[in-house]
């Protein structure tokens, strides 16, 4: 994280120019089909989200995007026209450190043979062209195996075990994770694949409740379910990420809320009211964003580090 701020007016040059791009003239990465290497986890110790004297108390937010065959409409929308309304609604209401990071999952189960580069990883970022850069690093990859699982417990594994945050280990703060996607999870990540992914010379095999847990020591963690596709409703779908996640499962009906659905679930589990934060939409942005977060479990959790007490 450096120690640049963001600023609506700049992205919004960028914003009127992407509009009119095509997604490959946007994510560069496209027209090559390889993964940037700015983004390729192997032989990466920790991403990093510090405090810094322009971000004295940095919150890192992680937006992982599924970049499969059924889900890249939603990162064109971010990087076109949508990461204005997450870090506009995060300053205007009290997140003025966001650290924000992008990355991007697809299909890792080599039974498959699904996605070549299925964990993309950026940086924690403040910036506006630096985030903007981050995001149009990401190759949308468009694969997926058919098998109704895409890797979401990749972001899982990659938070819990190669960032370091200060908003965590110096305030007890945790930071917040976002995946989104339309499938269930695959429930295995074995050594092998680690091997494969991130260059270890030797892994071992974890569950997806084993991933998760790792990241929700630092960080609260929900699963954003793209209810357009052909997984809507799908009670296989559904149900799996009840039992997962229980409450912290948001169900979105329109993809084009989605910049709005995370920043609101910040700004409130920050203390604001929903009224307050979902003011400035419009008034069916807002209806669909409250609808969204009607039984989202919003409690927070702030952990000491001198007596490691966990309290409300």
């Amino acid at each position: 994280m450096g120690s640049s701020s963001y600023s609506h007016d700049a992205y919004s040059y960028f914003s009127s120019s992407a509009k009119t791009k095509s997604v490959d003239d946007v994510f560069t990465q496209n027209k090559t089909k390889t993964i940037a290497s700015t983004m390729d986890p192997k032989g990466i110790t920790f991403r990093e989200a510090r405090d810094s004297s322009v971000h004295p108390e940095s919150l890192a937010i992680m937006i992982w995007l599924d970049v499969t065959g059924s889900m890249g409409k939603i990162p064109e929308i971010i990087v076109k026209e949508k990461l204005d309304k997450i870090m506009s609604t995060l300053i205007n209401h009290g997140v003025n450190d966001a650290a924000v990071f992008f990355g991007a999952i697809g299909d890792h189960n080599t039974g498959y043979y699904s996605d070549k580069y299925p964990l993309q990883v950026g940086q924690f970022e403040s910036g506006t062209d630096e985030l903007v850069k981050c995001l149009s690093s990401v190759y949308i990859e468009g694969g997926g195996g058919g098998n109704s699982c895409e890797s979401y417990c990749l972001a899982h594994y990659f938070a819990g075990k190669h960032t370091s945050i200060d908003c965590y280990e110096k305030r007890g703060k945790k930071g917040f994770l976002f995946t989104i996607g339309d499938e269930m999870n695959h429930k295995l990540f074995t050594a092998e694949e680690q091997i494969k992914i991130f260059g270890y010379e030797a892994g071992q095999s974890m569950t997806d409740k084993e991933m998760l847990e790792m990241a929700q020591r630092m960080y609260h963690v929900f699963h954003i379910h793209c209810n357009e596709t052909s997984y809507r409703d799908s009670p296989a779908v559904l149900n799996y990420w009840k039992d997962l996640l229980g409450e912290r499962l948001i169900i979105m009906d329109d993809y084009n809320t989605v910049a709005e659905i995370i920043a609101s679930t910040i700004a409130v589990m920050n203390g604001v009211s929903i009224d307050t934060v979902t003011s400035s939409f419009d008034s069916s942005v807002a209806t669909s964003v409250k609808t969204a977060l009607a039984r989202v479990d919003m409690s927070v959790t702030t952990y000491s580090q001198n007596t490691g007490v966990v309290a409300l």
